[in-house]
């Protein structure tokens, strides 16, 4: 009766073996997974209401001029928001509580419509903005936080060809650098983008900045009823 003989794997089916459970488990891991955004806890997360509100019998949007005494962006003009808190069941969540805060609402008079794209700003901070309507006659600004509010109807927003400005950026390293690890060393051709500015202009007030973005953003879905790409 002849021996059976186990025949010892060689160097390269085990490396074979290896690939294959790897490619397996790669494959299990990626199969339905969705879209995130890289290195997302990196952002600062900031959840934001474009409110639309009736008012004189028209519909318009409803701008926020931030209190002076804030130290961040004291009298700039923006939308109600904030940044998403543990808190929040999500960042619609965060845009309604922050909008009830700043406005003198209740929850339920924040009706959401749904969100606009996220802004991933060119610094650590990310905008999830979202559109909805309010009452205006039950806004009570809160002075904390907000100086006054002032509403621009879209007959008039739509109509507004916004002035825009390209601001160049560019990377800055440190000096501790390691340059020595790059091609290039100190001259490497460093990327420079454009950074588009929007200004639109109202009466004496000027919407720019992320807000303007938001806002152009919104025109340009909402202008014909469809999701049009923006141009320029």
């Amino acid at each position: 009766m002849g021996r059976n003989k186990t025949r010892g794997m060689g160097p390269g089916e085990t490396r074979r073996m290896t690939t294959g459970g790897l490619l397996e488990r790669i494959e299990r891991q990626f199969r339905g997974r969705e879209r995130k955004i890289l290195d997302q806890h990196l952002y600062v997360r900031s959840a934001v209401l474009l409110p639309l509100v009736e008012s004189d019998g028209e519909l318009g949007v409803l701008f926020e001029v931030r209190a002076h005494h804030l130290k961040r962006q004291p009298g700039e003009i923006c939308f109600p928001g904030g940044r998403v808190d543990e808190n929040d069941a999500d960042e619609e969540a965060a845009a309604v509580r922050e909008t009830c805060e700043e406005l003198g609402l209740r929850s339920d008079q924040v009706k959401v419509y749904g969100p606009l794209d996220v802004l991933v700003g060119s610094f650590p901070l990310m905008i999830i903005p979202f559109v909805g309507k309010i009452p205006y006659d039950a806004v009570v600004p809160n002075p904390s936080e907000v100086a006054q509010v002032f509403v621009v109807p879209l007959s008039v927003l739509y109509q507004m060809q916004p002035l825009r400005f390209d601001v160049p950026v560019k990377a800055t390293p440190a000096e501790d650098f390691p340059f020595h690890l790059i091609p290039g060393g100190r001259n490497y051709k460093w990327r420079t983008y454009t950074l588009p500015e929007y200004f639109y202009c109202y009466e004496d007030k000027v919407i720019w900045g992320l807000t303007a973005r938001i806002l152009r953003h919104f025109l340009e879905l909402t202008r014909n009823g469809s999701a049009a790409k923006p141009k320029g």
